[in-house]
């Protein structure tokens, strides 16, 4: 599979993103989780490529290429490709995130809605509670120990008012895995919030296993973009 580097930067809120960029045609941008960076899209930027999109998948602040920071917030990630997307003059962009990814393009709609087109959101959670308790329980024990800003992040954020997702206006797909760490509740609560919303559960998945050197996300994509776009 072709690995596309995050040669490209963009300097946002007084920090820089490295970002990889591919194909021609209408923008997608693709948003990792917690701890990853751009390279876990490499099938789903082929996909998308193939299908005639163009694909910017940066790396978000502090993670990949980018210099770490001291803290992190969500709210600060969303600000973060919202001046992206302004910086590069991109026209209503889809943007696809995965776990924090995805938390980041909702709050993206939610503080500045009409700026995406479609949204995909894959393990998002509205609030750590969301998430598998003995997950957030080895997570607790291993950051007392080894304090980590990312995943002190985890523990006390994100705080989504689901009345919030209801001005989200454009189409979107939900998705989790069966097994996934995020808890079923939470994801249907976001699906059910977002007036225009479809929920899908992938089977036998757990949180990035339909994502990470898979095709099955991309094909969910790209049928969701066909049918809605």
């Amino acid at each position: 599979m072709k690995q596309y580097p995050a040669t490209e930067t963009v300097t946002v809120n007084g920090i820089i993103l490295h970002y990889a960029v591919a194909g021609e045609g209408a923008p997608v941008i693709l948003l990792h989780g917690n701890g990853e960076d751009h390279t876990i899209f490499s099938v789903e930027t082929e996909q998308l490529v193939a299908a005639g999109y163009k694909v910017f998948a940066p790396d978000t602040r502090g993670h990949g290429a980018n210099a770490p920071l001291p803290e992190y917030h969500y709210a600060d990630m969303a600000e973060d490709i919202y001046g992206f997307i302004r910086t590069l003059d991109l026209t209503r962009p889809v943007i696809f995130g995965h776990s924090d990814g995805g938390i980041t393009a909702l709050l993206l709609e939610i503080r500045h809605p009409g700026t995406v087109g479609a949204l995909a959101a894959s393990g998002a959670n509205l609030s750590p509670q969301g998430l598998s308790p003995s997950f957030l329980a080895e997570c607790a024990a291993v950051n007392e120990k080894h304090p980590d800003p990312l995943t002190t992040l985890m523990l006390e954020e994100p705080r989504i008012d689901p009345e919030d997702l209801k001005g989200i206006r454009i189409p979107v797909l939900v998705t989790a895995g069966e097994h996934d760490l995020v808890l079923r509740t939470e994801t249907a609560k976001i699906a059910a919030a977002i007036p225009d919303a479809e929920m899908t559960v992938v089977k036998g998945a757990d949180h990035g296993s339909y994502i990470v050197g898979s095709e099955i996300m991309g094909n969910l994509l790209l049928d969701f973009l066909k049918r809605r776009m």
